[in-house]
């Protein structure tokens, strides 16, 4: 996506599922100050352990360089980098990763997080050399893209031979039952509590829209396989609702053997 190419839309703010990069950026700009209060009134709290299950498949370590693509507000990197690895938070929302310097930059108070940077980026072209990265993750990010599989490529490219990737991803409950609880929630309770919170209701209409156009675990799977990935494999959070996948970058350039479940 490139933020630069295409002037902002003032009206309307929100995105639709032609995923307009500019659309969507600029979306994503008016929502930043209140962007994660109203991720954890929405989720019911569950974003807190979405981003603890994502941190720990990551594995980060000292020493390591990680890039957290969509990074939006940098709560996902600043958890990353708690563990003293060198994390590149990046987005394509400038206003998302200016509240994220503002929080957990060099210059944020009490002296901030020092190795944690922020960089406006596209995911379908990288400002990032090859195999410059151990890790790769990207959070509820990957859906909002117009092109997720040249997304997937490109985070390929920019991960050193056998090193991680991990996407957490909103994704389709198997259970009959508890996809219709999840999706009466959704339609019904979302949009009411939305317009309470946040100050631009509409795009969680669009979060809606986009949950539902997204595809299953074991097509997320394949398409990650399909970018080159190997030893792919899913996790289902929340019964569900969320779905960690993580794969490896081959060190010999072929790709493992994908299974349904981490």
């Amino acid at each position: 996506m490139t933020p630069d190419t295409a002037p902002r839309h003032a009206e309307p703010n929100r995105a639709d599922l032609g995923k307009d990069p500019a659309r969507v950026s600029g979306m994503f700009d008016g929502v930043a100050a209140g962007y994660d209060r109203t991720n954890t009134v929405l989720s019911l709290g569950n974003d807190r352990s979405w981003r603890a299950a994502t941190t720990r498949a990551v594995a980060p370590k000292r020493g390591e360089r990680i890039l957290d693509l969509a990074a939006g507000t940098g709560a996902s990197s600043a958890s990353l980098a708690r563990s003293g690895a060198e994390v590149v938070a990046a987005d394509f929302s400038p206003g998302m990763l200016a509240e994220g310097e503002r929080r957990h930059g060099a210059s944020a108070p009490g002296g901030g997080m020092r190795n944690l940077s922020f960089v406006e980026a596209d995911a379908t072209a990288l400002p990032f050399g090859d195999d410059a990265f151990d890790a790769v993750t990207m959070s509820f990010g990957l859906r909002n893209v117009n092109e997720p599989r040249a997304a997937l490529s490109e985070l390929l490219r920019v991960t050193k031979p056998g090193g991680r990737l991990v996407i957490c991803e909103f994704s389709h409950p198997p259970s009959s039952l508890f996809r219709a609880l999840y999706g009466f929630y959704n339609d019904r309770v979302l949009p009411v509590v939305a317009k309470t919170v946040s100050s631009n209701s509409e795009a969680y209409d669009y979060l809606n829209e986009s949950i539902r156009d997204w595809p299953d675990q074991r097509t997320l799977m394949a398409w990650i396989r399909q970018a080159g990935w190997g030893d792919v494999a899913y996790r289902n959070l929340t019964g569900g609702i969320v779905a960690l996948h993580r794969g490896i970058k081959p060190v010999d350039g072929g790709a493992g053997t994908a299974d349904p479940a981490a």
